[in-house]
């Protein structure tokens, strides 16, 4: 359960760190050119998608400080991965999906993944 809440952090934390940097240094994300259906929140607020760089790199980072957490047991990995997971779900429909399987993975299973 560990090895795979783990490989899916990290395609977050991956690929939200390497999509903002890429989002600021080239105006435009991985992938096609209009965002995905996370974009459409952000467009109804008036707010220009490829200026977030930064938030991707933040929830990128803080994927990947969850993951360091999770494998050296550190006490708040358990709520912050709870914390992330729900943080993460807006992220349509990568991140949400991962993000939701492992939320439910860290709720019921918490002691098999040994936190």
């Amino acid at each position: 359960m560990k090895t795979v809440i783990t490989f899916l952090g990290l395609l977050n934390g991956v690929y939200m760190l390497l999509d903002g940097i890429f989002v600021i240094i080239t105006g435009k994300y991985i992938g096609p050119e209009k965002p995905g259906p996370w974009a459409e929140f952000f467009y109804k607020m008036n707010v220009n998608v490829f200026k977030l760089g930064w938030l991707f790199i933040l929830y990128g980072l803080l994927w990947l400080v969850w993951l360091y957490a999770l494998w050296t047991n550190k006490e708040w990995a358990y709520h912050f991965g709870l914390f992330i997971s729900l943080i993460s779900l807006w992220y349509l429909p990568l991140g949400t999906s991962t993000s939701i399987i492992i939320f439910v993975t860290l709720l019921f299973w918490r002691q098999k993944i040994g936190l």
